[in-house]
């Protein structure tokens, strides 16, 4: 609403097109990010979009600082937790810790606080303290029987941090929670919890072919090498450079064809003179 009416319009298209596609295909989302920050960067969300745009391609650096640009104009710290998981992005999860702790989390509602002990537990991941995430993890949401939005990721990252722990008949429990609460199977925990099953996906399509497929596919072969030559065959007689050194004309075609062009004319003209000495016998019997 700040910006004036056309230029607003064309911020939001390429807003539009951002969230369109910043799943599918970050890169594109990023590009018309960079339109749109370029033409209003004095607009939270503008600068929102780009931090998210910039974060879905791995660019932290530049993300963390659309991030923080967002956060100072709007005040909101609802961007906390993923500018903590930039930090880790960075490489500097003792970061990413130390935000843990800061006030601005009181202030996040139940899912920033869950996203920010998410955040947490990874960076402890990262620093080699796996003991220490999975009790990161530990919590009144996690016991909760209730399926909130954030219930599917908070599960699997318990699940897969006991399984790193080398707990698997806990992982296997959480595994197995996971895909009750993921309803829309956005995660891999049925196949994680398969794997640790000991079960093995066969393709129903794939398999041993019978040995006539094999002298079919030799037959395929042999029939597109001949159309592939003929193809070449005829390129070359219609499209051949006498000049091309490599050139190298087929039995046959037009460019072994050696024609002397003065016989033929003079074959032409003997033709034009017996037809003239016809016509004038003619005229004089009438």
């Amino acid at each position: 609403m700040s910006l004036p009416k056309g230029l607003a319009e064309e911020v939001s298209r390429n807003l539009v097109m951002v969230a369109r596609l910043i799943d599918e295909d970050p890169e594109q989302a990023y590009a018309y990010s960079r339109i749109a920050l370029r033409l209003a960067s004095r607009v939270a969300a503008v600068r929102e979009a780009a931090g998210f745009a910039a974060y879905a391609t791995q660019k932290y650096s530049e993300a963390l600082a659309e991030f923080r640009a967002a956060k100072r104009m709007t005040g909101s710290v609802e961007l906390w937790p993923v500018m903590a998981d930039c930090e880790r992005g960075l490489g500097r999860p003792e970061r990413a810790l130390a935000m843990a702790g800061e006030p601005e989390v009181q202030k996040l509602d139940k899912a920033g606080q869950v996203e920010m002990r998410l955040v947490a537990a990874g960076a402890r991941r990262d620093m080699g303290q796996l003991d220490a995430a999975i009790v990161t993890l530990q919590s009144p949401e996690l016991a909760s029987n209730s399926v909130q939005p954030w219930t599917a990721r908070l599960r699997y990252a318990y699940a897969d941090a006991l399984l790193a722990a080398g707990r698997e008949d806990e992982a296997r429990e959480w595994f197995a929670k996971t895909v009750e609460a993921d309803k829309d199977g956005t995660m891999d925990a049925s196949d994680r919890l398969a794997e640790l099953d000991g079960v093995e996906f066969v393709d129903a399509l794939g398999g041993d072919e019978p040995d006539d497929v094999d002298a079919d596919d030799e037959d395929d072969e042999q029939d597109a090498a001949e159309v592939a030559a003929a193809e070449r065959a005829s390129d070359q007689a219609e499209y051949y450079d006498e000049d091309d050194e490599e050139y190298e004309p087929l039995e046959g075609s037009a460019a072994d064809v050696d024609v002397d062009v003065t016989d033929e004319i003079a074959v032409v003209e003997d033709e034009d003179e017996d037809e003239d000495e016809d016509d004038a016998r003619d005229r004089d019997k009438a």
